[in-house]
């Protein structure tokens, strides 16, 4: 019977719901660990061999130690129940605040060892509990004031909880929201994907982001940014938090500006092909006024008599010539931007067209004091192009270095070949240069950025280098300008490997 009742207090102190220890007493200041329960041993976070008869010091901390220590000492002078508090830090799992520490006595009265219980301290409990009643105030704060609506479903895509917002942005009371189905309030063309989204994202955990139309309480359709995210509360009971933001005005401003892109699309490509279309009807005319002007000059039937006549039909003769200049590049351009432009390709030796129109520049060059010096590689490889275009490109960049250079400078034309056999022509004066803010500008249409070939008597449309660059580009080519002010400036256009025809 003895032996049953031990061994049964033996299973209560090891079993039992609070940390336990026995310390043996040995010539009153040297305590040895006797026994200690599961729970202490969790604790100590240690297993009995490592705790059973060792010492203190072999256990604990020197801090622990010396705390322990104390405690014990005074237990034993007194002869009665101490109670300390735990110190922090200790490695095990098991959160104690403090100790109750009591004397065992022998029949002489003397202290053989001394029990040790933990205990949990009730204050502290209550502190934890504030603690948690404030964190859950806060969440619920910020949920109720978010400006993003917030719907809580569960797995039966029932309404458990709405926020304000959502209820101030779509119009439905709370009462008719909350047990009612979430996706009853998507629009029918979308309830179907939203039952399997809802149902596969609660099951699976699954986080979801995307664009859905909801119903207002008025009867109109508001567009909403979503997104979706599964939480697991007690039981296993899963629900699906939605936020929910109303992009309906950002939705609308969309399609006001892409029915404005469209409208100002359609108008520019019918300016453009009405310009395109306009060719023979504007130069015709002017081709008339060019070659009429030009046989009365010559005075082809007669003299004119009076030398006014002229001086005016010359000023004329003049002024139809640069008009003609004008309305070609404003049609070209127009061509281009209308797509009405077809490349008609062959193989051009790029030397040759260099060539070209290098003579044909020379009464210009030659006639403003200027020098045109050409540097062409050698062996320089032919190119399929468009011929005419590619003349025009050529003749547009050198016009545009004649203009603007001042008398005895000089232009240089270069043609080599680059890097991965990418043809390379260069084009370089020493004019009056572009400001390097302005560069971009001057790659646009109609982009003139000074008014100094005003007083050089050149004026024109600002269309010379954005038609080079169009034209370069129909050949999937590239064209950069780089200039300062007084620095002259360079133009290069670059044409790519598949444009260059390698001979045998």
């Amino acid at each position: 019977m003895a032996a049953l009742k031990q061994e049964n207090y033996q299973k209560l102190f090891k079993e039992m719901a609070i940390p336990r220890f026995l310390v043996r007493v040995e010539n009153g200041d040297n305590f040895i660990f006797e026994d200690a329960n599961d729970l202490a041993l969790k604790y100590f976070d240690m297993d009995h061999a490592q705790v059973s008869g060792k010492e203190l010091s072999d256990v604990l901390s020197h801090e622990s130690v010396m705390h322990f220590e104390q405690s014990f000492e005074v237990c034993i002078e007194k002869k009665r129940s101490v109670t300390i508090q735990a110190l922090p830090g200790m490695p095990g799992t098991i959160r104690i605040y403090g100790f109750y520490i009591s004397p065992l006595l022998d029949e002489n009265g003397e202290v053989t060892h001394v029990d040790v219980i933990g205990h949990l301290d009730i204050a502290d409990q209550s502190i934890l509990q504030r603690e948690r009643d404030d964190a859950i105030s806060l969440l619920t704060s910020i949920f109720e004031v978010s400006e993003i609506g917030i719907v809580v479903s569960d797995h039966s895509r029932r309404i458990v909880r709405v926020n304000d917002s959502f209820v101030r942005t779509y119009g439905w009371t709370r009462d008719e929201l909350i047990n009612s189905d979430v996706v009853e309030f998507i629009t029918p063309d979308e309830r179907e994907m939203a039952y399997k989204n809802h149902d596969e994202f609660i099951t699976k955990g699954v986080r979801s982001s995307g664009e859905m139309k909801l119903i207002r309480k008025d009867g109109s359709i508001a567009n909403a940014l979503f997104t979706t995210a599964t939480i697991e509360l007690s039981q296993k009971r899963r629900f699906q938090v939605t936020t929910v933001m109303d992009i309906t005005l950002r939705k609308q401003m969309e399609v006001s500006l892409r029915l404005a892109k469209e409208q100002a699309d359609t108008a520019n490509r019918a300016k453009s092909a009405f310009l395109a279309n306009m060719s023979h009807e504007l130069r015709t005319p002017m081709n008339a006024i060019i070659g009429f002007s030009e046989m009365i000059l010559k005075e082809t039937f007669g003299p004119l008599g009076n030398e006014k006549y002229t001086e005016y039909i010359g000023d004329v003769h003049t002024s139809a010539g640069h008009l003609l200049e004008i309305i070609n590049e404003v049609l070209d351009m127009s061509k281009i931007e209308a797509g009405r432009i077809e490349l008609d390709e062959s193989e051009v030796s790029m030397t040759e067209l260099i060539k070209s129109v290098s003579r044909m520049m020379e009464s210009r060059v030659f006639g403003k004091d200027l020098k045109l010096h050409q540097d062409i590689a050698d062996n320089l490889p032919y190119i399929f192009v468009d011929q005419r275009l590619m003349r025009q490109v050529l003749i547009n960049l050198v016009t545009n270095a004649v203009k603007f250079s001042n008398p005895g400078g000089n232009i240089y034309l270069l043609a080599d070949m680059a890097e991965n056999n990418i043809m390379q022509i260069t084009i370089r004066d020493e004019g009056i240069g572009i400001p390097k803010d302005k560069l971009k500008q001057a790659m646009e249409p109609f982009g003139q950025v000074t008014d100094k070939a005003e007083n050089s008597g050149q004026q024109g449309t600002g269309l010379g280098l954005p038609l080079a660059k169009a034209m370069v580009e129909l050949h999937q080519g590239s064209i950069s300008l780089d200039s300062d002010v007084g620095q002259g400036a360079t133009v290069i256009f670059r044409l790519p490997p598949t444009r260059v025809i390698k001979k045998a």
